[in-house]
């Protein structure tokens, strides 16, 4: 199983990317990992919230293959502990997923068609997130997770 993390927006930041560089490499060594950094579409700056997320929806759809399994991060997804999140992707895994996908959103969120297309959705908070911050805990929470299913050390149970 490969893991891609997909965000859209920009290259991560510098105060942020040292964080998820590490945790990224971490987690490479239990599976392939790949970062996808969707750039905003273009004019995006004279477009409408709504037209936005649409634009961003419809490339999101568009770069999916019918055997993605994808993770949309949404604020009114399901929140998961620490276990359930390595409990999913044991899972995944167990389920032959070839490509997982967890998708961070832009600026107003991930489109209504794309969360009906997810297999799940996911809340890291109630709490609201830069997105830079969100792709730093969603590197260090699936390093976590696999340190879980492989019973190591990392997580204090």
């Amino acid at each position: 199983m490969k893991i891609s993390l997909w965000t859209i927006g920009k290259a991560h930041e510098p105060h942020v990317r040292t964080g998820i560089e590490e945790f990224s490499g971490r987690l490479g060594r239990y599976y392939p990992i790949e970062w996808k950094i969707i750039p905003p579409p273009k004019q995006a700056a004279s477009m409408s919230e709504a037209q936005l997320k649409k634009a961003e929806g419809v490339m999101i759809l568009d770069m999916l293959t019918k055997e993605d399994h994808l993770i949309a991060l949404d604020e009114r997804g399901k929140m998961l502990d620490s276990l359930q999140l390595a409990q999913m992707i044991q899972q995944c895994a167990n389920d032959s997923i070839k490509n997982l996908i967890f998708l961070i959103g832009g600026a107003y969120g991930i489109h209504p068609d794309v969360l009906q297309r997810a297999q799940f959705k996911w809340s890291l908070s109630a709490l609201t997130f830069p997105h830079q911050l969100v792709r730093l805990i969603l590197a260090e929470q699936l390093y976590r997770a696999c340190t879980i299913n492989r019973n190591e050390k990392y997580h204090h149970r």
